[in-house]
């Protein structure tokens, strides 16, 4: 049987359907939302929605099966990153076949994933469940996993909650137990101006920030050599980086202001708040004492802009055991990016990232998933029914 023939013609107008929904990342995924819960609802069954704080995005969860038991979530993000700059062979929102391949922004990542999920919701339904399955449909993954948290709060409500979770990015249908987490901050640094020929009277904020980012890059140095280490990874141990500085106004003004942005990825028994107040700490005894001395007022303000907790599931445990029988894998491996699977297994729920497509074919100009790939998932889902249904 042909990987086409696999891919039945109700996935393959799911894909079509969810691929057409503009979910960049700046916009609204309500569209969408609304759509996934009306044709759930045409199916008899109910959705709940949680929203952002301005109402424009929401995440959606729903069971299919019985629900006085926890059962099996599968788990997506709903928005895609931008387009803009990339050279696109066609349109973007428009899913093309081209060569065994399936090509639209989020075809990889991760709609194809969500879409044959809810290809299968009938045949869930129709075959009976006996342990239900959970719809988890998430917004604002790109931008830090934003959204998900809302609805890991509300699950913490509810009596009955998924007891274990299968998040759906990019793994080529690989069964993924491990990934790093990720904190992100910026440092806003206050100096004082002055003509650059009075320099001694000033305080230079943009040469204390280098200060700080030379110290930043002696830990990134420090953790290369000195761990801890994991070898599953392709980059083994924490990875500190300086992303953006901007600072100054001309050559002969001694600059007020400079900020820049930094993260780190660490492994999940590296503790990133540690790592953090080391720098603080660092820039507080070496040196804001000197900039205070000449301007008081002067220093350093930290924030932390994002923070995804890393996953670490053991790959005897229950769930990764369920999974490797339905991936028809042998092996489980870990992977540098980040997903929502940490939030999950942070809250409670056992999670693992298992799902069709390659992370180095998503985020890029003519993004596509192979038709081989999702023919894998839908043997996946294919064993998953007959996991869960009641014959």
């Amino acid at each position: 049987m042909s990987e086409t023939s696999i891919v039945s013609t109700d996935v393959r107008a799911m894909i079509d359907r969810l691929i057409a929904f503009d979910t960049t990342s700046r916009n609204s995924n309500l569209d969408l939302i609304h759509d996934v819960r009306d044709y759930l609802k045409d199916l008899g069954v109910e959705s709940h929605l949680t929203f952002d704080d301005e109402g424009r995005k929401a995440n959606l969860y729903a069971t299919l099966g019985p629900t006085d038991r926890g059962g099996i979530a599968l788990s997506g993000h709903t928005d895609v990153v931008p387009i803009d700059g990339q050279d696109w062979s066609s349109d973007p929102w428009t899913v093309t076949e081209r060569e065994g391949r399936l090509h639209g922004r989020g075809t990889c990542d991760m709609k194809s994933f969500i879409a044959i999920a809810l290809a299968y919701a009938p045949r869930f339904l129709e075959r009976g469940l006996k342990t239900p399955i959970h719809l988890c449909l998430s917004y604002d993954e790109e931008i830090g996993c934003m959204g998900v948290p809302r609805l890991l709060n509300f699950l913490a409500s509810q009596p009955v909650r998924p007891i274990g979770c299968v998040v759906g990015e990019p793994t080529d249908m690989k069964v993924i137990t491990g990934h790093k987490g990720k904190l992100s901050c910026r440092c806003d640094v206050r100096g004082f101006e002055a003509h650059s020929s009075l320099a001694p009277t000033a305080v230079n904020a943009v040469q204390a920030a280098a200060h700080a980012v030379v110290h930043l890059d002696a830990m990134a140095a420090r953790k290369a050599a000195e761990g801890p280490f994991d070898h599953d990874y392709d980059v083994p141990h924490t990875t500190v980086h300086v992303g953006t500085i901007q600072g100054g106004t001309a050559m002969n003004i001694v600059p007020a202001d400079c900020n820049f942005e930094f993260e780190f990825r660490h492994l999940p028994q590296d503790d990133p708040k540690a790592l953090l107040a080391e720098v603080v700490d660092f820039t507080r005894r070496e040196i804001e004492p000197g900039m205070q001395a000449r301007v008081p007022g002067t220093g350093f303000t930290w924030t932390e802009t994002s923070y995804l907790p890393g996953l670490d599931i053991a790959s005897d445990s229950d769930l990764v055991t369920m999974v490797k029988s339905l991936a028809g894998a042998n092996a489980t491996g870990k992977v540098a990016f980040g997903t929502e699977a940490g939030l999950f297994s942070g809250s409670g729920i056992p999670a693992v990232i298992c799902g069709p497509g390659s992370i180095e074919q998503a985020h890029k100009p003519d993004e596509f998933v192979s038709l081989e790939q999702l023919a894998l998932c839908v043997r996946f889902m294919d064993r998953l029914l007959d996991r869960v249904g009641e014959s």
